[in-house]
Parts: C-alpha cells; structure tokens; sequence
C-alpha cells in the first residue's frame, strides 16, 4: 500500500518539432552541458578546490560495479564496505559521516539521486554506478551550488549519452566466482533532429557467504534499463535547442542482512552466516523520469532546465531481534551460541518488514552567462520529497534440529507508521571573476526548507486518526569564496572558505541546523603526463549532527533521533601525484592518492547513538582512518594492458572510546585486458589479488567481513 502524494506529468511530444524550429548559428554540443558539474567547456585543473573527474577511460581499466572501489581513488574520501559488492554504498568526505552516504550529496546528471534527500538522507538506495560513464567529484569550497549538505562535497554521476554516430552500440559479458555475472549492453544513434540509446546492466552473484544449518543462498541479482530520446533544431535555427527525456527502471533482490559475526567465529569462519539470517532479504523497485531541455540564448547566455520524478520502493525484511534481544545488545551472541549449541526450548527471533516508499520530485534551473571577465552561473530549484514508513513484524523459532516455524505474523504498519516529508527552495548564485592571473569564485545560496512527520503510531495502522505532528521550517544562506593564481602556465595557487551546513531531521523540533566553517588551501600541477595536486583542509563544526538509524546499530526506540556533538574539529591534507612513463612501445601510468585526517570532539554529551555512546573532549570521530594511501600502476602496450591498485586503510575505532578498532589492512586488485581485435577484447579480473581476510565494519556489535579473491573473466564486442 502506498501513500505517496503523485503528481503526473504530461509531455505534448506533437508541438515538440514546431518549437525546435526556432532558428540559431549555434554548434551543437554532444551532451546537455548542465548535467555536469565541469561540463566540456571547463577546465578541471582551474577549479579551485578539489575537484577530479574519472573518465570512461579510467571506469573501464577494472569496470568496477561497486562504487566505493571506484571513489577510493579520490583523496579526501572515505568508504565503509557492507555487503562486499557495493549495493549500499556508505561515503564520506573530510571527516563527515559514511552512514549510508547521508552528508554527501549525490546526483546523477546532475539530479539529487537519494530517495528523499531532504526527509530521508540515509536511505538505501545507490545509482547503478557500473552503468555510468563518467564520475565527477567536487569537495569544498567551490561546491555553494549543490546542496542542501554543503560540508563534504558532491558525487556526481554521469550516465550514458547519446551516440553522435548513425548506429553504435556495445556488449560485455562478465562471469566470475561465487556466481558472479553480468550483462552489460548498450544500442543508440544519432540523426539530424531525433537521437536515442537504450541500455541494460544485469548483475548477479550467489554471494560469498554461507548460512549455518541452511540451504539458502546469500547473493543478489539487480537489473537496471535506461532509454533516453533526444530532439534537437537543426543548423539553421535562430536559437539552438535539445531536448531530452531520460526514463530509468531498476528492480533489486538481495538476500543481505545486518547479522555480522563475533570475533571467535571471524578467526575460525568469517564467510559464515548464522541461521537466524536466513529470511533476510532486501527487495527494491525504482522508477524515474527526466526531461532536460536546453536553449542558447546567445552566443554568451544559456538557459538549461530539468524536470525530475523518483519513486522508490523498498523492504528490507530483516533480523531484528534474537532470544529477545537486539543485535547491538546481545542478539549476534544468542544467533552464535544456538547455532553451535541448540537447545531444547529452540530460539526465537523476530523479523522487521522495514517496508517503505519514496518519491523524490522538483524542476531547477540553470542560467549560464559569459560575460567575459565575469562567468555567472544562477539557478533555481523547487523540490519535493517524503519517505513514508508502513513496517511489521513477524516471529519465528527455531527447534533444536533448527526447523524454522512462524509463530506469528505481523499487521502492516503496527510498527513503524509514519510519512516524513519535505519542501524546498533553494536559489543560487557563483561568479567566476578573472582579474589578471587571479580568479575569484564568489557564490551565495540560499535554501527555505519545511521538514516534517506525521506519525499514526503503532496503533492506528488504518491511519484513521489524526497523526501526532512535527515540523521544522528552516531558512539558511550558505556564502562561499574561493580563488586561483597561476603562477605560470604549469602551477596553480588556490584557497577559498565556506559555510557549511546540513539540515535536522524530520521528528526532531528542537535540533539545531548542522553548521560548519570549511577552510582549503592548496596547490596543482600540470605539466605533459605529470600532475600534482595538494590541498589541506579544515572544517570547523559549531555543530556537528549524529544521526541515529537501525544501519549505525541504534535500537528501535532511538531511531530517528537526532544527536548535537556541538564544536568539533575536523583537518587534514589531500594528496594526489601521478605520471605516465613510456619504456619502448610500452606506457606506465603511476598514481599515488594520500589523505591525512585528524578529527577532535570539542565538547562531553551523551547520545544513544551506538557509533559514538558517551562522549568527551578530545575523543576522535569513528571510522574516520587517520591514514589512507592508494598506489595505482600499469603496464600498458599496443594490444594488452595490465593493471594493479594496492590499497592502506589505517586502524579505525569503531567508537569515540576506541573499545575497539578495526585493524589497518591492505588491499590488492589486478587487472589485464587484451584486444583481440579493434572491437573486441577479453578481461580477467581479481579482486582482493592476495586474498585477505578483513573486517570492513562492527556495526550492531558484530563484524562485517570483506570479500575475499574473487576472479572475474569477461569479454566485449562494440560496433
């Protein structure tokens, strides 16, 4: 049952060619220019803050499904593995929180692609990111146009475009241990007004995991279909147009959980499972639509708009308690103990139906002026988004020869019943002003936010009553300055300060905004196949939001509760270097990507936040590593290439007390193409080169255990 509020939008596709038939001298470009943060006429090594872009060419050197190995190359950006196939990707960026990505602001061609980015940040949701073509990073103080979380930085992820030639196409096929395998196609073209592509990404394993005293599986199968039409004027219209529709559908089956193990078995099995995981499934639909359109003005103004509307479902049925306990406070020990000693009574566990719907809807606006020593970019957005919560809970037990019985199941929405909604309008202005060698980038944003819950309760699952009611209504200007100087063609100066900021939670009145002071300064450096870049980074919190969910291990009664840290400290150094040396006919690309954290609470509280509990002056954010170095090389000729990437993670506490850590650990991923001929090559793949057994997280006090060795052989076709 859903509750969502729908509105329907109509496209009048008959007067769409009458429209177009404006005339413009216009060149036509190859993509709709404000789906990228950079765009194709920017230059990336001019901006000033840390920006960086990961091509086409650099995505299929390991053609990575999962995020978070891709982002790894990226300093300044941490990421927490879970499932060890990236389908819940947790980012941060510059100390903020990894939990489900909630402080990073994610988009995909350039729309916000979290279910409810305002109501719900932490949901479970991720881009098919093995689809894309390319991936934009931006952090700091050049980055007062995205939002509404402005502290860490933007992830921008760039889906197919259009194929500029009459017929093009591509197909991979990947195969690998576990049951690993994927299906990877694409068709589209282009004529003189109508364009188009279409593209399906399939991917599946049977997971590396095995339940104890069970026969089910514990992989994932996911697909992802996208389409997108284009129509443009044609040469000699006055004023050139583009527009395009973007229609996505994805659908997910995943038999993951939040089970991790204990320590004694992590020694003695880590790729176990206990049997109380064994209904553990996530189930996820997703359906999009996007119209962009585009007109040049003039030679010197561009006007660029989208409509956007997401609608996602999702119900994780999962393990929430065990022998009466929850899995941070006793549950994961009585799953162990049963499963190597059962008893007569048998064990009773219960399973939440973490069933919800999203919808996530706006049109925004971008305004492009080229006005010679002054590039002014203004921009309007009006969103839309709510998560409504319709959960239950059902009982089971398990007998001494671990036979599993339903002892009861539970109503629809006697558990969570709530909708957490949100409005917003966010206006925005950045000035890219050239005095001589120096470049100021001057921005001002401005959000008015209403965040609200209607909660029915456990006891009116009809939702007949009148819900109780919270609302926080928020108005916030975010400034942003920030500059260059080329000292010559070769090096770069560059520094700048902004707000930062995070809005509260839906439920929570009395929350303070999450606001922050950035700070960076740095250099970069381009010369041929050379290039350096360096920045150090400060973040002062006058407060920092913890927020609770069941993903950080937090109990049914705290979650969605939303804890003030109040001062905290956040600095470090961001260090990218790399070369490409040619020996013969042979290239060698070398990359070395370094960051450096410190991180300092700066006042005592408490909280029932399970990832920081009771807190004081001096203890150090968790799961922020205070050393982190990536290593990427490559050998590459006129028809093979191999490449390795060996990745350092310090020691990580899991908690501000560090009663425990997380040991450092290093990583090894190989690849090596050949070509057998200009359109087709063959790929092996190995992740985890060195099979290393590591723990990725102790989330619900119990260890998540990475992904060993996994071999992938693949091969593609293109026309």
């Amino acid at each position: 049952m859903k509750h969502h509020r729908k509105h329907s939008i109509t496209i009048i596709t008959s007067t769409l060619l009458s429209i177009f038939s404006c005339a413009s001298n216009a060149v036509e470009p190859d993509n709709i220019e404000h789906l990228s943060i950079f765009g194709s006429t920017n230059a990336l090594n001019t901006v000033p803050g840390s920006a960086h872009l990961i091509d086409n060419q650099a995505l299929e050197k390991f053609d990575y499904s999962d995020i978070m190995r891709t982002l790894t190359a990226i300093p300044g950006v941490y990421v927490i593995e879970e499932d060890g196939y990236g389908l819940r990707p947790n980012i941060g960026m510059r100390g903020t929180s990894q939990n489900r990505s909630e402080k990073v602001t994610i988009m995909e061609d350039g729309i916000l692609a979290a279910p409810a980015t305002y109501a719900a940040p932490s949901a479970y949701y991720f881009p098919t990111a093995g689809r894309m073509e390319q991936v934009e990073v931006l952090k700091g103080t050049s980055s007062a146009l995205y939002g509404p979380r402005t502290t860490g930085g933007v992830v921008n992820l760039l889906s197919r475009k259009i194929p500029t030639a009459d017929l093009a196409g591509q197909v991979k096929l990947q195969y690998g241990q576990d049951g690993f395998a994927k299906l990877h196609a694409y068709v589209g073209g282009s004529g003189e007004r109508v364009s188009s592509v279409f593209e399906v990404y399939r991917y599946q394993a049977d997971g590396f995991k095995n339940i104890q005293h069970s026969d089910r599986e514990t992989g994932f199968l996911k697909n992802d279909i996208l389409a997108k039409v284009k129509i443009n004027s044609d040469s000699s219209a006055k004023y050139y147009q583009e527009f395009e529709i973007k229609v996505k559908y994805s659908d997910e089956d995943s038999d993951e959980t939040y089970m991790g193990i204990t320590a004694n078995d992590f020694d003695t099995s880590p790729y176990t499972r206990y049997s109380a995981s064994q209904f553990d499934n996530m189930s996820t639909e997703h359906k999009q639509l996007q119209l962009n359109h585009r007109i040049d003005l003039s030679s010197t103004l561009t006007l660029s708009s989208s409509v956007y509307y997401n609608d996602f479902h999702r119900n994780w049925y999962k393990t929430n308690k065990v022998g009466g306990d929850s899995l941070s406070s006793g549950g994961i020990e009585n799953a162990a103990q049963f499963d190597q000693n059962p008893t007569t009574n048998g064990l009773d566990f219960e399973v939440k139906a973490n069933n919800r719907d999203y919808l996530s809807q706006g049109i925004q606006t971008f305004l492009y002026a080229d006005l010679g020593n002054h590039q002014v970019t203004t921009g309007i957005r009006y969103h839309k988004d709510e998560m409504d919560r319709f959960q239950w809970v059902d009982d089971y037990l398990i007998d001494q020869a671990y036979q599993v019985t339903q002892t009861s199941a539970g109503v629809p929405g006697t558990d969570s019943n709530r909708i957490d909604d949100a409005e917003a309008l966010a206006i925005f202005i950045q000035d890219d002003i050239t005095l001589g060698d120096f470049v100021f980038k001057t921005g001002l944003r401005f959000e008015e936010m209403s965040i609200s819950r209607s909660d029915w309760g456990k006891s009116d699952s009809a939702r007949t009553n009148t819900p109780s009611y919270k609302n926080n209504d928020v108005n916030v200007i975010i400034p942003s300055l920030a500059m260059t100087y080329q000292i010559n063609k070769n090096l770069l100066l560059m520094g700048g300060v902004q707000k930062g900021f995070a809005p509260p939670a839906p439920g929570n009145e009395d929350a303070e905004n999450e606001e922050s002071i950035n700070y960076e300064f740095g250099l970069r450096y381009n010369q041929d196949k050379n290039h350096i870049e360096a920045l150090a980074f400060y973040s002062d919190y006058e407060n920092m939001h913890g927020n609770c969910t069941a993903s950080q291990g937090c109990d049914d009664d705290n979650i969605g509760n939303q804890y003030n840290a109040g001062e905290v400290k956040v600095k470090g150094l961001e260090f990218k270097v790399g070369t490409i040396y040619s020996i013969a006919n042979i290239s060698i690309p070398v990359d070395l990507t370094y960051t450096y954290t410190s991180t300092e609470f700066m006042n005592d509280f408490t909280s029932n936040l399970d990832t920081w509990g009771d807190v004081n002056k001096g203890d150090e954010l968790p799961y922020v590593p205070e050393n982190q170095l990536q290593l990427s090389a490559g050998l590459e000729g006129e028809k093979w290439s191999s490449n390795v990437i060996i990745r350092y993670l310090d020691e990580m506490a899991i908690n501000p007390q560090k009663s425990d850590t997380i040991d450092a650990r290093t990583l090894v991923d190989l690849s090596l193409k050949y070509n057998l001929a200009d359109n087709q090559n063959l790929s092996l793949n190995l992740d985890n080169l060195l099979d290393e057994e590591y723990v990725s997280t102790k989330t619900h006090g119990s260890i998540m255990v990475g992904k060993p060795r996994t071999l992938i052989l693949g091969y593609s076709y293109s026309f």
